[in-house]
């Protein structure tokens, strides 16, 4: 495997505070503003978002990738992540992100694999390790009949579940 990988996005001013990110071969762009907050407009990605999203999005997919390669087999895997935005040092910036994943298994056999594979996929996140943040890891374990929180189609693609201010939640079933 290579030692350096480049990742680029571009990104066009189109009015006050928002504006296009885009990458090249991959649909759709995202329209995305300054949170309300900070007088962008209501109802789009903001930059807060986009990177608890990494973060989100890093996580579900190292867990889902180690759990392929250990073998380990579970029902569905789902993430709430939450970015705290605060100031420190005379500015704002994220001090803390909190991964609070929820698996279901099969049973109960399988619930200290299940911690140790959730644990290592919060150790394992690239993005996480890149931020100079805290990240902190609240998992749950549901075995057996333990119903998802929010109702989905059975997939193997990751879905946006609900999305606000510094929020993100995403679920994966498998």
């Amino acid at each position: 495997m290579e030692s350096s990988h480049r990742y680029r996005v571009s990104a066009v001013s189109t009015i006050s505070r928002s504006g296009v990110a885009a990458v090249e071969g991959v649909e759709p762009s995202i329209s995305f503003s300054a949170p309300p907050e900070f007088q962008g407009v209501a109802g789009l990605w903001t930059p807060e978002h986009f990177l608890v999203a990494a973060v989100a999005s890093c996580y579900v997919s190292t867990f889902s990738g180690i759990s392929e390669i250990s073998h380990f087999p579970y029902d569905w895997l789902e993430l709430d992540t939450e970015g705290i935005l605060e100031k420190q040092d005379g500015a704002l910036q994220f001090t803390k992100i909190i991964l609070s994943p929820v698996v279901k298994i099969a049973g109960e056999e399988d619930r200290a694999r299940a911690l140790r594979i959730l644990e290592k996929a919060e150790k394992g996140c690239l993005i996480a390790r890149s931020l100079k943040c805290s990240v902190e890891l609240k998992p749950e374990i549901k075995v057996g009949d333990g119903a998802a929180v929010a109702e989905m189609p059975v997939t193997n693609e990751p879905q946006l579940v609900h999305a606000h201010t510094q929020k993100v939640a995403v679920k994966t079933l498998v």
